[in-house]
């Protein structure tokens, strides 16, 4: 990867971190995904090295042409570091698997990282649409739009009995997974958490943390996505997310004003405790800052503190991840002199602020 690539993306936070959009305290990000592999190429995991060359050139191919990828660039994992392919993960444009297996597989970014592409990952490509807050619409409109000028230039794998054929048998269909990353801190603390969690697969939803596949919740941050795409229209999958989503904010709403009402005392303190510490702390391990984070973001949310706002929070919870601050600082750190860099940074950013 062209280290200036790298450095623009360091120097520009992704647009969907901005703090903005319907129920932005509440609600991190909303991300489209749509799973599509071109007829008649082998799917990437019984893939030769040259069948999967010929995948990225014909993707390129395509991109280059769809004027919804105008202001974007190619970036190949063939020329990336593993430290390049890890900051890429944090920022959630390619998957942990592409860390590992990033021979012959690409990407393609659109400036403000809104849309994006992965190409030779479980499947062919897959198109990626970010949204910051409560956005399903826009973001599906996104992705929808760039599939429909794909489709222009490339033949998918359908079938008319299964619909689209991917490489997973949990995508086959639609292709289609729409994730939302929320914020319940409410529903942790007063231990309604396992309860929702439990409603939400039980109408096929599922629910991890907040920051990738097997990862544990951290921050209070959860990730909810759609467990179907076999059988359900997209329209039908993006309703039914909406109004599941909507649910669980109005319980993370009612769970908030319980706290307010019956530990008001204990909530401040707890919220105060994490800003002081997050603004003095001069050893900060990842986990710890996402949970300080967190009670300073419900601090925003409930109106308490003033002196910074999400978007300064959100990009925090991307810039302190180990490799991001090694990129930040320009040296290979280990696990103790990356606590301290990141107890330092936050200290300046919220200086700042």
């Amino acid at each position: 990867m062209k280290q200036k690539q790298l450095q623009t993306l360091l120097k520009r936070p992704a647009t969907w971190l901005a703090g903005g959009g319907e129920e932005s305290e509440l609600v991190l990000s909303t991300r489209v995904r749509l799973a599509r592999n071109i007829e008649g190429m082998t799917f990437t995991h019984c893939a030769d090295a040259s069948e999967l060359e010929e995948v990225c050139a014909e993707a390129m191919s395509a991109l280059k042409l769809a004027p919804s990828m105008k202001d974007s660039f190619f970036l190949d994992m063939n020329d990336t570091t593993e430290p390049d392919r890890m900051i890429l993960a944090e920022r959630r444009l390619i998957s942990q698997a592409m860390i590992r297996r990033y021979a012959n597989r690409g990407l393609a970014v659109v400036k403000g990282e809104k849309l994006s592409v992965m190409i030779n990952d479980e499947d062919h490509l897959r198109l990626q649409s970010f949204e910051s807050g409560l956005a399903l619409n826009e973001a599906f409109e996104r992705a929808i739009r760039l599939d429909d000028e794909l489709d222009g230039s490339l033949e998918f794998a359908f079938s008319d009995q299964y619909g689209y054929l991917t490489a997973c048998a949990t995508n086959v269909g639609t292709g289609l997974r729409v994730s939302v990353i929320v914020h319940l801190p409410g529903l942790v603390h007063n231990g309604d958490i396992r309860q929702v969690s439990d409603g939400l697969r039980q109408v096929r939803l599922g629910v991890r943390g907040g920051y990738g596949e097997g990862r544990e919740v951290g921050g209070n941050f959860f990730q909810i996505s759609n467990s179907i795409t076999l059988g359900l229209s997209e329209s039908d999958t993006m309703m039914n997310m909406d109004s599941h989503i909507r649910k669980v904010l109005e319980f993370e709403k009612k769970a908030r004003e319980t706290l307010l009402k019956e530990a008001r005392s204990l909530l401040e303190d707890r919220i105060w405790r994490a800003w002081g510490t997050l603004k003095n702390a001069r050893i900060l391990e990842t986990r710890e800052a996402m949970e300080l984070i967190s009670a300073v973001r419900l601090g925003v949310g409930l109106g308490l503190i003033t002196d910074t706002g999400l978007s300064d929070l959100n990009e925090m919870l991307i810039l302190i991840q180990p490799m991001h601050l090694q990129k930040l600082y320009a040296k290979v750190m280990g696990p103790d002199e990356r606590d301290r860099s990141r107890a330092d940074y936050i200290r300046s950013r919220l200086k700042a602020s």
